[in-house]
């Protein structure tokens, strides 16, 4: 049986890391005890931060102790952006961030009781060693460690020192702070083990480092690569900004569509990280993929395989009755609301107030069509829809009867193109 490195590297989920050999004979010994981070930035980690889990859960299927520090501390004062200075975040907030992501992260590495013998995790947070540590004791026994030289070779530290806004000691010293993290967790939980995104490699080498000089310690690091779309955009990103763990910030019909949306080439190259399936599997899925294109099957294993580990099999169930419902596939009626309506503002919806207007007018101000003529030319070739059903009369004005829960209609132009309108006074 291959071992996690294999795995790890099979699925393409390690960048960079420490001496491998090193690293493999580390694990082989037992039980290995590994962190990963994350800073409370925002109320809700992202999709970005998905790759981590994949990593995290590896590691713990093969028997070793996750331990998931949340940056109580780290997360006051931000890692160096490569532009500007982060806007610095009022410590009630950041407290209140910190429950919220601990809370977040519970359901990917808590494990059923049926996985007997695996390790569940163990949560920390900076903040309980960083707060008491004086500023004496930061320059005295960490500051001391660290040569200014490769400080100032980091690449987010180099990029805002080439900048015109510069870099303040505060960002600065970020990398001193997650350096004593890792030297504080192994002290006390010994770990030995950290992963995280390509981009914090010189904050991992810098823990490790530390851990060797004040402890006279081994520890090791292992890096995930930066996942990028094959357009070139940011990956996890959408027209609305962030695509969200949080079910209330990005709805699980969002979530879902995200991930089957995704172009072909991006699907392919993801689906190796983020699917757990077996490696042959996998294989399967991708040569179906490149064999049938329109099939769309890595976009669907990803989106049903991270719906359902983020969300849960009834999210799953319902975004994919959603899906099929918008598109004319299953009864619309047997949506819930809230579903429904998820779906149609992810999906692009207008209000409307009083007289409710023609479907042309409809058409028009959805986005469905640049033009009223162009609406009539739609409906007169019979690729107009409401609520499934194909529009006949393009001046026709919904009837009270057409009206979905919630105060909805579903307008639809072909087979991709959906949006909703929402009723106010027929939401309830």
């Amino acid at each position: 049986m291959d071992d996690v490195i294999d795995d790890l590297h099979r699925r393409g989920l390690i960048a960079q890391s420490t001496d491998e050999a090193a690293l493999r004979a580390h694990l082989a010994e037992g039980s290995v005890a590994y962190y990963a981070g994350f800073d409370p930035t925002a109320s809700s980690l992202h999709v970005g931060h998905l790759l981590q889990f994949m990593v995290l859960r590896a590691l713990q299927r093969a028997g070793h102790q996750p331990v998931v520090l949340v940056g109580g501390a780290t997360g006051l004062i931000g890692d160096p952006r490569p532009t500007a200075e982060r806007q610095l975040n009022d410590p009630a907030v950041v407290a209140g961030w910190v429950d919220s992501i601990r809370r977040q992260v519970a359901p990917f590495l808590e494990l059923p009781a049926e996985q007997e013998g695996l390790r569940g995790p163990v949560y920390v947070d900076n903040l309980d060693w960083t707060a008491q540590l004086s500023a004496i004791e930061f320059l005295r026994d960490l500051g001391k460690h660290f040569r200014v030289g490769r400080m100032l070779a980091k690449e987010a530290v180099a990029a805002r020192l080439a900048s015109e806004a510069g870099i303040s000691y505060t960002e600065f010293s970020y990398q001193i702070l997650q350096a004593n993290d890792y030297r504080e967790l192994y002290r006390r939980n010994g770990v030995t083990l950290q992963s995280g995104g390509s981009d914090q490699w010189g904050n991992i080498t810098a823990g490790i480092d530390l851990v060797r000089r004040t402890e006279g310690a081994s520890a090791h690091g292992i890096a995930t690569p930066l996942v990028t779309k094959s357009d070139g955009t940011k990956f996890g990103k959408t027209e609305g900004g962030a695509v969200w763990l949080d079910p209330s910030l990005t709805s699980p019909y969002a979530f879902f569509q995200f991930w089957l949306n995704a172009e072909d080439a991006d699907a392919r190259a993801w689906l190796p990280l983020y699917s757990e399936r077996p490696a042959e599997e996998v294989e399967a899925l991708l040569a179906e993929s490149r064999d049938r294109p329109a099939a769309r099957t890595a976009q669907r294993a990803l989106a049903e395989e991270l719906t359902l580990l983020v969300h849960g099999p009834e999210e799953l169930r319902q975004a994919e009755a959603a899906g099929r419902a918008l598109f004319g596939r299953d009864d619309l009626a047997a949506l819930g609301s809230e579903t429904l309506g998820a779906a149609l503002r992810e999906a692009g919806s207008v209000d409307v107030d009083g007289e409710v207007p023609s479907i042309a007018h409809l058409m028009r101000s959805t986005g469905l069509v640049s033009s009223l003529s162009e609406a009539r030319r739609t409906v007169k070739e019979g690729g107009a829809y409401l609520n499934n059903e194909r529009v006949t009369d393009a001046d026709a004005v919904p009837g009270e009867d057409a009206w979905l829960p919630g105060g909805w209609l579903v307008l639809r132009r072909g087979k991709r193109s959906v949006a909703g309108v929402h009723r106010s006074d027929r939401s309830r």
